[in-house]
């Protein structure tokens, strides 16, 4: 049985999505053992601690830098004995020495076809450049900020009509179906490092890239 470890920030809309896969016993052989945040405002902590997760708060404003935060988060996240650690919607930037610490076990989500439009405001940004695809990506993390080796990715078209809200909307739809599914291969054990590249065994049986959807 693999343990995760989730990070959040706000809502943790992702990590929703996992609980949902969790029980329809869509994630494998795992359990879900703790769901960390750094607001105390996160809305997710309510999520977790009602699905009998449990829930711990690092406010990073108590800590003086980014690295005294980031060695008190490994502490708390390694208490926990995770096999994976899994970035819903954490809004920090991570430092080099944390990176290293979780490497080859700690996933991210980043709403943009990577490497396309790495850090912020990849909705405006995509529909200012005028992309006829956007979509998001799973991957490993490295100390190169959301340029780590790619997991899984799903496409979406950008419609005429689209805003920054119609795009983000129909993105995250498909961050749900993906992160969970990248979390699963890890589980069962199907996701290798070559090189840098991600390697996954039987992708071919249910897809290691979702096609774009333009009935949505």
């Amino acid at each position: 049985m693999k343990r995760i470890v989730i990070l959040i920030s706000g809502r943790g809309s992702n990590m929703e999505a996992m609980l949902r896969v969790r029980d329809q016993g869509g994630l494998g052989p795992a359990e879900i053992v703790a769901v960390l945040a750094n607001r105390p405002d996160a809305g997710g902590l309510a999520t977790a601690a009602a699905a009998g997760i449990a829930t711990q708060v690092l406010d990073h404003k108590a800590y003086g830098d980014r690295e005294s935060f980031d060695q008190a988060l490994a502490a708390a996240i390694d208490a926990y004995r995770p096999d994976l650690v899994v970035l819903a919607g954490f809004m920090r930037i991570l430092s080099e020495g944390f990176v290293r610490h979780y490497e080859g076990r700690l996933l991210n989500i980043h709403p943009s076809l990577l490497p396309a439009f790495p850090g912020l405001h990849t909705h405006q940004r995509a529909l200012e450049e005028g992309v006829r695809l956007h979509g998001c990506t799973v991957h490993f993390v490295t100390p190169a900020l959301d340029h780590g080796p790619v997991v899984l990715q799903a496409a979406v078209p950008v419609l005429d009509g689209d805003d920054e809200a119609s795009l983000a909307a129909r993105v995250l739809a498909q961050e749900h179906q993906i992160y969970p599914r990248a979390v699963r291969w890890f589980v069962e054990g199907r996701l290798r490092l070559e090189a840098g590249r991600v390697r996954v065994s039987g992708a071919h049986q249910d897809g290691a890239l979702i096609a774009p959807r333009c009935d949505a």
